[in-house]
């Protein structure tokens, strides 16, 4: 019998076996189709892998700016696709190590919980490939089911070979001429970016009126104008397609309509809360996740929940605080102790777009703060007044940092930012929202220079 039962090998799943074997409980680790699950096979790593590709190749381009000569640029995308490969590999074995050194079993199949734990230990069914069926018992379980893509009911969108998501996407044999992107998130804005730098022309579909709808409302649009060669269409809805021809009405209600050679439905990604066996257990969920508590435990004692199954964070990072929150409970519940007093916030969770350029923020918006009633300070310089930035970019002019405070506490409450080494340095504003650090307390703080995270502190002496 297993102390831990932990159903799906995503980011969530493999930290919590990773975590858990470090503590010596016997861990089964199932898993359907890779470890690592979406981001590292079909997600966040592939795509930042061919975006990085992209990325040398319009660096390349722009040499000469930098009086740098490259006679010819161009780019091979069977190679480029080879290295993904690779990339993808090397870190799924890395995993498979880590699952050895930790001593954690990994069952190739489906699991479904079939009795939760109670007086004796929860019963999962694992189904392999081969329909051979196996039952393993353990003391609690965690379910780390993840994510799959939107598939909104458009007609001409269903069983046509021109219209793929997002794991289509990356494994096309060739660059379309043309792209169309549904969906104006992050999902479609990496996409479109990264295609648009290989040369495909490429149209975002949006419903909302400006991209990433929960960025800053200063901030989405220099992201936005930022991508030059994407054409976006705000405030539109998509009626239908036709083969790759994608109709939509604008918001005046004119029907228009773009040709592509292909279409990616990039609309969003919904929790996995069927499969599993949430019924038969009597788990909490609907549609639009797991009902979880601050640390992690379901509505059934002796099951969790962490990752993009329970919708609240559809971000690896917070699968991977989810899953350490899960750990010191179900370890405190195993061992029959208080524990360490681990519990799951969201108010300080980072996000970042890695696109061409990068955004991230963490904290709220100044819309939010003005939703909320709180009264704010704020200060926004551009990129370009960073002597790193300038050096470095030939895109001078482009992004901004954003800092947002409380008027009354001065405490920080949110910083964004558009523009290179966005998604790397945002950390650093997630630390000062954590910490409820003030002004005065950042303006004290001393940043390496010249760097462009400097503009962080810059902006609050700003204020």
């Amino acid at each position: 019998m297993y102390d831990v039962i932990i159903i799906g090998a995503g980011p969530g799943g493999y930290l919590a076996a990773e975590r858990l074997g470090h503590l010596k409980k016997k861990v089964l680790l199932i898993e359907e189709q890779h470890l690592g699950g979406t981001c590292l096979n079909v997600g966040c790593i592939p795509t930042k892998t061919l975006l990085n590709s992209a990325k040398q190749y319009v660096h390349a381009r722009e040499a000469g700016k930098f009086g740098i000569t490259i006679p010819e640029v161009s780019y091979d995308w069977e190679a480029i696709q080879k290295w993904k490969g690779e990339v993808v590999e090397k870190l799924r074995a890395g995993i498979g190590a880590q699952m050895k050194r930790f001593a954690v079993d990994v069952a190739p199949g489906r699991g479904e919980i079939l009795t939760a734990p109670g007086a004796g230990p929860g019963k999962v069914k694992v189904t392999q490939s081969t329909g051979e069926t196996r039952e393993q018992e353990g003391k609690a379980i965690l379910v780390s089911a993840g994510s799959v893509p939107v598939a909104p009911p458009i007609p001409g969108a269903r069983d046509n070979p021109l219209v793929v998501d997002s794991t289509g996407l990356l494994s096309v044999e060739t660059v379309p001429k043309r792209l169309v992107v549904i969906g104006g998130g992050v999902i479609g804005v990496e996409f479109a970016g990264l295609f648009s730098a290989l040369g495909s022309e490429v149209s975002v579909i949006e419903m909302m009126e400006e991209i990433v709808p929960f960025m800053d409302k200063e901030q989405a649009p220099l992201l936005r104008r930022a991508m030059k060669g994407v054409e976006f269409k705000l405030g539109c809805k998509v009626e239908g397609i036709d083969g790759a021809a994608v109709r939509y009405s604008t918001k005046d209600g004119k029907a228009e309509k773009v040709e592509a050679d292909l279409v990616l439905m990039a609309v969003g990604r919904r929790p996995v809360v069927t499969t599993w066996g949430a019924e038969a257990a009597g788990v909490d969920h609907s549609p639009k996740g797991v009902a979880v508590d601050d640390r992690m435990r379901t509505n059934i004692p002796g099951i969790w929940a962490a990752g993009d199954v329970t919708g609240k964070s559809l971000l690896a990072h917070s699968a991977y605080r989810m899953a350490e929150v899960a750990v010191a409970d179900i370890q405190s519940r195993l061992d029959g102790n208080a524990g360490e007093p681990n519990r799951m916030r969201y108010h300080g969770v980072p996000w970042a777009v890695y696109g061409l350029p990068e955004a991230a923020g963490v904290g709220i918006t100044e819309q939010e703060a003005a939703a909320r009633g709180i009264s704010i300070l704020k200060a926004s310089l551009p990129m370009r007044i960073s002597g790193r930035f300038a050096a470095e970019n030939t895109f001078a002019g482009q992004g901004a940092v954003k800092v947002i405070a409380e008027a009354a506490s001065r405490k920080i409450l949110g910083i964004h930012a558009v523009g290179a080494y966005a998604s790397e340095f945002i950390w650093g504003g997630a630390a000062l929202i954590e910490g409820e650090f003030r002004i005065e307390e950042v303006k004290q703080l001393i940043f390496p220079h010249p760097t462009v995270c400097e503009l962080i502190r810059d902006a609050v002496w700003e204020i």
